[in-house]
């Protein structure tokens, strides 16, 4: 178990990103901070540094508690850090449904071919 890890590496590897070049690209972008400060894809973390990253539209608030190089699985990744970001915005539960009244919209095929025969097509 090593004593510190690449903030870019530590990412990928508790999968937050899904490549180690994303992590990289997010660290580049300023969207990644080691405890307060902005930090470049080899910036080191270590037992106890926080890390603050934008993944996707949510910021993820991180502590790291093992410094892990290694892409490993779901389960054990989850057990390299303890999460202290603010929960999700709740989904909307139900999407609307699109209803279009009858002739509003892109016509059907059989309307399509009356309106090419009366154009003369």
């Amino acid at each position: 178990m090593p004593s510190a890890a690449r903030v870019d590496s530590w990412l990928w590897a508790v999968r937050m990103y899904k490549s180690r070049s994303a992590s990289a690209a997010a660290c580049r972008g300023g969207h990644v901070e080691v405890d307060g400060d902005r930090a470049k894809p080899a910036t080191t973390v270590g037992v106890g540094s926080t890390v603050t990253a934008r993944v996707g539209d949510r910021i993820r608030i991180l502590e790291v508690m093992d410094p892990i190089v290694k892409r490993v699985g779901a389960p054990v990744a989850v057990r390299c850090y303890l999460d202290h970001s603010p929960p999700p915005p709740p989904r909307e539960l139900v999407a609307p449904i699109a209803i279009r009244d009858r002739g509003a919209g892109r016509p059907t095929k059989r309307e399509r071919r009356e309106i090419e025969r009366l154009r003369g097509h």
